[in-house]
């Protein structure tokens, strides 16, 4: 069994959602997002999201383009991305997902940087630009390297492209919840619950929801309708709040993973 399900079936077993968290690597820089992932980790995060920094991130909104920003501009690079990823693993694992965009995959050679990253210690790739119609190459280097492919539905999408998205992805798949792109949002889009619904009637793959989660009430609301629940921006957040402070950004963390965590349900 692979991490990824192992998370997924443990949390079942538990009888509640698994947590998802998103933290952009590298923000601010290598050794506070090495502390950051830790305190994470240490709190309550079944599978990990790794945004990898870009200088076009189309899906993001502010709060994850500016994580980038900062992560870019301490000198994070591909070398250093999986340097991060190699760390983690040196005490977890924690389910690793790359959040990543094509033009950092191909311009690696995709083969190439499927297997480094698989060697790293990641577990699965969302590449958020690529649709699964396209994505054949990464598809396939994916298969070859034992790395899962996680794709995205959105509120528009129709019931027969979900079924094709639902056959292309073998980790998880991830329901954006919101039209546009990432940030805190007032609360959950009312339309949820039918859309999970009709994209488990297509797969047994684990479906997750992110984009605006924000407190313990949307985890609650979300986890008692779907198999994972996203925190991103909330948590980015965090780290732009405490800039200079490692401790601090660590310490936000822990208090905003006691309070999000116990959302989950369990029992």
């Amino acid at each position: 069994m692979s991490r990824i399900a192992r998370a997924f079936a443990e949390a079942r077993s538990a009888r509640r959602a698994a947590f998802v968290a998103y933290l952009c690597a590298g923000d601010p820089d290598l050794e506070t997002s090495l502390a950051a992932c830790q305190t994470l980790i240490e709190n309550g995060v079944d599978v990990l999201e790794l945004g990898v920094p870009f200088s076009d991130p189309l899906a993001d909104g502010l709060t994850n383009q500016l994580a980038a920003q900062r992560a870019l501009a301490s000198g994070m690079n591909k070398d250093k991305v999986f340097e991060l990823v190699r760390r983690i693993r040196e005490f977890s694992e924690v389910p690793i997902v790359f959040y990543t965009y094509y033009n950092l995959v191909f311009a690696n050679g995709v083969d190439a940087y499927v297997r480094e990253a698989r060697a790293a210690g990641v577990d699965g790739m969302l590449t958020l630009d690529l649709p699964p119609e396209e994505a054949g190459e990464v598809k396939a280097a994916c298969a070859r390297h034992g790395v899962e492919t996680v794709f995205i539905v959105a509120p528009t999408t129709p019931d027969e492209r979900i079924a094709r998205i639902t056959a292309a992805a073998t980790g998880f798949i991830y329901y954006v919840s919101r039209e546009g792109v990432t940030g805190v949002r007032d609360a959950v889009a009312t339309s949820v619950p039918d859309v999970v619904a009709r994209i488990k009637a297509l797969t047994k793959l684990p479906v997750v929801v992110g984009f605006g989660i924000s407190t313990r009430e949307h985890v609650q609301q979300v986890a008692k309708i779907a198999d994972g629940v996203v925190v991103g921006s909330l948590l980015v957040n965090a780290i732009r709040d405490n800039l200079g402070s490692t401790e601090s950004t660590c310490g936000r963390l822990r208090d905003l993973m006691t309070d999000l965590v116990a959302g989950l349900g369990q029992g």
